[in-house]
């Protein structure tokens, strides 16, 4: 019995210490964010163009409170999200937008990036009325490309 306390409080440790990065709002079951038209690998001239899909949910601008919807966001050269260090706060908060966190709350599904030559990451994360990610989160595959000039 002593056993089984210690692994019950060892468990509820672990839950309250470990950071959930979902926020409140309901991803539908099954649903997948990705990117069309880029594959991991690809070598591409810029400016990159990035067609956002969604399977299992609709698109709706921020703001939108309607079940089952969200926006894009692309992360670009960041550590996949769910690993970086401000995820948590993200989640929390709404994900940041800055030059490695691009917002589409306006409901847009396709983007010019003005990427200079070199490798980047893309991901892609479909944020909430709020920019906060779904529970469970939508989030791609990360992938590498290359940009030519």
């Amino acid at each position: 019995m002593r056993k089984l306390n210690l692994a019950a409080m060892v468990l509820s440790a672990a839950l309250v210490t470990t950071p959930v990065l979902a926020g409140e709002t309901p991803s539908a079951p099954g649903a997948e964010v990705y990117i069309i038209n880029l594959q991991d690998g690809d070598t591409v001239s810029g400016p990159v163009k990035v067609l956002m899909g969604l399977s299992g949910m609709g698109i709706a601008p921020a703001g939108t409170e309607k079940e089952n919807t969200g926006h894009h966001h692309v992360l670009i050269n960041r550590v996949p999200f769910g690993e970086g260090p401000d995820d948590a706060e993200m989640t929390e908060n709404g994900l940041f937008a800055d030059d490695n966190h691009k917002h589409f709350g306006g409901g847009q599904t396709e983007a010019t990036l003005e990427l200079p030559a070199g490798t980047h990451t893309l991901q892609l994360v479909l944020g909430d009325l709020n920019h906060v990610p779904h529970d469970p989160p939508v989030i791609s595959e990360q992938i590498t490309i290359t940009v030519t000039e």
